[in-house]
């Protein structure tokens, strides 16, 4: 069955989350290039189907916008969008911790922002053959680059029991992820999983029907643990952020919206680390190479208006944090 949304222009299928807030928080690192006489350069490492480039785009004439995607079909969706801007973008299939490698093989230096809107894409979760969707019955994919890599498929029928608790656990917060594991492993041992549903199926056998009213759909969390791992996102998470730093010129700013608290908790810790000075502990004189690199810009995690959730619902659990450079960058 074809969803009716994909029939639509990619603008309509797209809303993107927190679009004026991300790019009013990106601007400034615009102007700081702009007022250096340099031609102002952006890294959208999620490109998604490009409802924020297209916004950052239509009101920077002269920026320069780098679109990194995963995703092929993300990419060709983005790139109709993005073609009346074609002469100012270069679109990249790339997972989004390759920044230096895109950079070195596009001949830039540095930029002047980075923006992340990390988990899962509308494009993703509405194509239902995808996989990523628990509500419908699909192959159990799950794939984002569809290229490459194991299947949700290959890790509930080959990993091992307590492998399976691991990732459910580690990477789902589920608190049933025993009970799932034991009844992934007593089921496939009858019959391998190759479908969303047979998975939903089994899950909801041994979660509690109680548990849904404070935890959502029964099978939420272990098709996220799923995806995760199938991915390696919070890995690729862990090299990305560094890379994302090192790659903004001075007043240039990274902007990331997470969904969970796993990749919050990545970001969090590696902007908090690069905000805060590196002498040591009763250090008279503070060296200017502990100087902080990064200023904060956000007091916590900023979240979606109540306006934008409704016009938006995914946008719901979208955590926004910031970092400026105020350090000049290290030579490579």
């Amino acid at each position: 069955m074809t969803d009716p949304d994909q029939a639509k222009p990619t603008s309509e299928r797209h809303v993107p989350v927190l679009k004026d807030r991300c790019i009013n928080l990106l601007a400034p690192g615009i102007e700081a290039a702009r007022s250096r006489g340099e031609t102002p350069v952006v890294i959208d490492a999620t490109l998604g189907m490009g409802g924020h480039s297209e916004a950052l785009l239509q009101r920077f004439p002269d920026l320069h916008l780098i679109g990194i995607d995963r995703d092929e079909e993300a990419l060709a969706l983005a790139g109709e969008r993005l073609a009346p801007f074609a002469d100012r973008t270069d679109l990249v299939h790339a997972v989004y911790d390759e920044i230096p490698d895109v950079l070195e093989e596009l001949g830039f230096d540095e930029v002047h922002g980075v923006l992340m809107d990390l988990g899962v894409s509308s494009l993703q979760l509405d194509e239902r053959e995808r996989g990523f969707a628990y509500s419908f019955d699909a192959p159990l994919d799950m794939r984002m680059d569809t290229s490459r890599g194991q299947t949700a498929a290959d890790v509930v029928n080959n990993y091992s029991e307590e492998d399976l608790v691991r990732i459910i656990r580690k990477w789902g917060e589920e608190k049933f992820a025993g009970r799932i594991a034991n009844r992934i492993v007593a089921a496939r041992a009858e019959k391998p999983f190759t479908t969303t549903g047979e998975l939903v199926e089994q899950i909801r056998s041994v979660v509690p029907s109680g548990a849904a009213k404070t935890g959502g759909h029964p099978a939420k969390r272990t098709f996220q643990a799923l995806r995760i791992e199938v991915n390696e996102e919070l890995d690729v998470l862990e090299r990305a952020i560094p890379a994302a730093i090192n790659a903004i010129a001075l007043g240039g700013r990274v902007v990331v919206m997470s969904y969970h608290s796993l990749e919050d908790k990545i970001v969090k810790g590696f902007f908090q680390s690069g905000s805060k000075s590196s002498a040591p502990l009763g250090f008279p004189v503070e060296l200017e190479e502990h100087k902080a690199e990064l200023k904060t810009l956000t007091k916590g995690t900023e979240v979606p208006t109540p306006a934008e959730i409704a016009e938006n619902p995914r946008a719901a659990s979208a955590r926004l944090r910031a970092v400026e450079r105020i350090k000049a960058r290290r030579a490579a």
